[in-house]
Order: structure tokens, then C-alpha cells, then sequence
């Protein structure tokens, strides 16, 4: 008899996490992933500012499974999935625009979130979200280019715009992304520059709600902004981002009357919202289930879709118990599928899934962080020191987690941040005159 086939769909959190669960089961198992790389996404934004080289934050997926043996790891990316039986067929297709099939018994969907623009796509040529490496390493380039614009250029006026950065969002992302864009012109580039000063770089946060990192206590919140006003970014609650261009952004307050403000800037990144990426859809339709605004897919208490006990949904794309999108329901979400399926291949009853609460954690600067875990809070040092130890310890890798470890210790004793180097995306690009 053949053995069951179980098709996962993401190598992040969710679907590591499945895939390894079922490393001892009775099972054949094909990770299908559009990249090479588990990403640790929670610290894009320190790659993003010159604080970790991607290599520190990305693990082949290859690599990391290389031991268990019932595991394939395919690239490429679904684009349409048929119900047929009691199983299916995943469609995906390859670099090169090709497609394949992968037929299934059991089915893993894990293929996370994307940047939402809200119904404005085109704001994304402006202002890059921050949810891949190439994310990441677009912001970098952003971030740097700016410093060296504004060193050439003659007169306050033309610099003014290059040395402003807007930041839509005040949710942990951020929050941390603001922070650490000033602590990269204070700290790391403030001697390095001679005609102009990194440190009057203005950092602009726009957030919609009443206070930043709202997932937090008001306590933590209250603590957090004033770290910010400390390093100084300059906080601007209960505005939305109405347009973005290539010279500046319009900010519309939420209160009557709406005073519409425009900022002159050449760097604003985006971190206001996710929704689901194109495939969930195609998941709901083929399912005959609904979504909600972001995409999400309501799952049973099993993390199951309702009617197809093989099909399981987890991490950022489900909808369960309005459980943040974060990396633990991931994992966690992730070794409960794989449980549930090692069940149904040993005859055994499946579990409901329960979320341990192990807490959530935002760095907001240098020797300040914030970790709520029931009903611990922590600031200050003692959440800086417990949030490093929190994102060492759910990287993937030894090597990954002692090279971020150099890096943080480097940096904390020169001030300096060697990850600066700056790409054009591809070599056409880059053989290309600047204008």
C-alpha cells in the first residue's frame, strides 16, 4: 500500500514546522517553497538597516531538512489547487514559467502574507513593504542612497528631502523599522559623512490608531513612545497615508476636519497592513469556503478547512480564535498539522489545536524592547536583553544564530554596521548609467 502523500506549501514558520513534525511518521513528504530559504521575517528590518547580513537570517530549506529522509523539497509556486477524491493536485509553476503537478493525500498551506497597499498597488514602486529579502535589500538600498545623495548635493534645501523618511504604520514592524533607521544615522554613520550631519535625519511615523504597538499593554505603549521621542522619531498618531509619490507622501488625519499634509521625502517604506497572497484565494474558491477582509480562511478547532479533513491551514493565512499573525501560531500551528495527520495515519484521534501564549516582543532602540508574556511585561534593558534571547533562540541554524550574535556584539562595541553594501536588483540594472 502506498504511503500517504503529504504536499506542504511554505518553507516559513508554519511550514517548517509541519514538515518536521512528521520526520519519524509513515509518510512521503514534498515541501513546495517559491524561495530557496526559510526566512526569520521577524528581523528583516535589522537586515534592512545594515545590522545582519540576509545569510544570517535566511537557512536553505535544503540544508535545514537534509536529514529526514522522507522529506522532497521542491521550488516553485502554487497557482492553482483541484480537490479530486479524498485528496487533490497542487499546480505550480517553476522559474522559468513552466508548470508541474503535485498530487496529494494530505495538503499544508503555508504560504504566509504579502504587504497590503489597501487598493493603491502602485504605491509599491515608492515604498517597498517589508515581508521578503528582497524587501529588505530594497529598503537597504533606499536607506543608504539617501546618506549619499544628500552628501552631494549643495544646500540644505536639496538635502532636506533625501535626509527625511517616512514610515507608514506603528505596529511592531514599524516601530522597529523607525527606530533603528535613527540609530543607523546617530550611531553608525553620524562620523562617517563630511557635508552632512546623519543625525538630522528626520524619521517620520505615521500610524492610524491612538498609539502605537496596539497589541500591547497601554502601559508598554506609553513606555515605547517615549523611547521614541527619546531617539527622536517623530510620532504622528491617528493619520492614514493617503498618496505616495517619488518626491513625497500626503498624510490625511482620521478627525474632522482631515487636514491633508504633505511631506517632502524620497524614502518612505511601508509597513500598513498584510493580506493574503493570491493563492488563498484560489484555496477559498476551490474549497468552497469563505475569506475574511485580509484573506484569512476560518479553520476547524484541528486546523482543518471545514468539509476537508485533509486540507489544513496555518500560520499568518488562518483564522482561528483571532490569533495574531505572529511566528509562535506558526510554529505552533504548524507541528499541529503535522500531529493531526500523524494521527489519522496511525488510527489514532486527532487533537485540537491549543496556543501555548509564549508571549510577543518589539525592539524599539538600543538597551529598550518590550516582551509581554501573560501576565510578565517587561522594558526597558531587561525586555532588551529578554528580546535578544527570544529571537536567538527561534532562529533557524547554530550558524545562523551565532553569526547574528557577532554581528549584535560588533555592533554594540564599535557602533559600526558593516552589512551596508547596496545591489541594483539585477546585472541589467546595474550596467545601466544612473540616468
Amino acid at each position: 500500500m502506498a504511503r500517504p502523500r503529504v504536499l506542504v506549501l511554505g518553507g516559513g514558520f508554519g511550514g517548517l514546522h509541519a514538515a518536521r513534525r512528521l520526520r519519524n511518521e509513515d509518510v512521503d513528504v514534498t515541501v513546495l517553497e517559491r524561495g530557496t530559504s526559510h526566512v526569520f521575517q521577524p528581523l528583516l528590518y535589522q537586515c534592512a538597516t545594515g545590522l545582519v547580513s540576509e545569510g544570517s537570517i535566511a537557512s536553505p530549506l535544503r540544508h535545514l531538512l537534509r536529514k529526514q529522509k522522507n522529506v522532497y523539497v521542491a521550488l516553485g509556486e502554487a497557482t492553482s489547487v483541484t480537490a479530486v477524491g479524498d485528496g487533490g493536485v497542487v499546480t505550480a509553476s517553476r522559474f522559468d514559467g513552466s508548470t508541474f503537478e503535485l498530487p496529494y493525500d494530505y495538503l499544508v498551506v503555508a504560504v504566509g502574507m504579502q504587504q497590503a497597499y489597501h487598493g493603491h498597488d502602485e504605491y509599491v514602486q515608492w515604498a517597498p513593504g517589508m515581508k521578503t529579502l528582497d524587501d529588505a535589500l530594497a529598503i537597504r538600498r533606499k536607506l543608504i542612497s539617501a546618506f549619499e545623495m544628500a552628501e552631494s548635493l549643495p544646500t540644505a534645501e536639496e538635502r532636506r528631502p533625501w535626509l527625511t523618511f517616512a514610515v507608514a504604520g506603528g505596529g511592531p514592524t514599524g516601530v522597529e523599522l523607525a527606530g533603528q533607521i535613527r540609530e543607523l544615522a546617530t550611531r553608525a554613520l553620524a562620523k562617517e559623512f563630511d557635508s552632512i550631519h546623519p543625525s538630522e535625519a528626520r524619521v517620520l511615523l505615521f500610524h492610524g490608531g491612538d498609539r502605537v504597538l496596539e497589541s500591547f499593554p497601554d502601559s508598554l505603549t506609553k513606555k515605547a513612545q517615549r523611547t521614541l521621542d527619546t531617539v527622536g522619531v517623530e510620532t504622528h498618531l491617528g493619520v492614514h497615508v493617503t498618496d505616495v509619490t517619488a518626491t513625497d507622501v500626503e498624510v490625511t488625519a482620521k478627525a474632522e476636519p482631515k487636514t491633508v499634509t504633505r511631506y517632502d521625502t524620497h524614502t518612505v517604506l511601508w509597513t500598513a497592513g498584510v493580506e493574503a497572497v493570491p493563492f488563498v484565494k484560489k484555496l477559498a474558491d476551490a474549497m468552497g469556503v469563505e475569506q475574511d477582509r485580509s484573506g484569512r480562511i476560518a479553520v476547524e478547532p484541528d486546523l482543518s478547512i471545514p468539509g476537508h479533513r485533509n486540507v489544513f491551514v496555518v500560520g499568518d493565512i488562518m483564522s482561528l480564535n483571532k490569533l495574531a499573525g505572529v511566528a509562535e501560531v506558526a510554529m505552533q500551528g504548524g507541528k499541529a498539522a503535522g500531529a493531526a495527520i500523524a494521527s489519522d495515519v496511525s488510527g489514532s484521534a486527532r487533537s485540537d489545536f491549543k496556543y501555548r501564549d509564549l508571549g510577543t516582543a518589539a525592539y524599539i532602540a538600543r538597551g529598550h524592547a518590550l516582551v509581554q508574556a501573560g501576565p510578565l511585561k517587561m522594558s526597558g534593558f531587561l525586555g532588551w536583553v529578554s528580546w535578544g534571547v527570544i529571537h536567538i533562540a527561534f532562529l533557524a541554524g547554530n550558524r545562523n544564530r551565532v553569526g547574528t550574535l557577532i554581528n549584535w556584539a560588533a555592533t554594540l562595541a564599535t557602533g559600526t554596521r558593516r552589512e551596508r553594501a547596496i545591489t541594483y536588483g539585477d546585472p541589467a540594472t546595474a550596467r545601466k548609467p544612473y540616468n
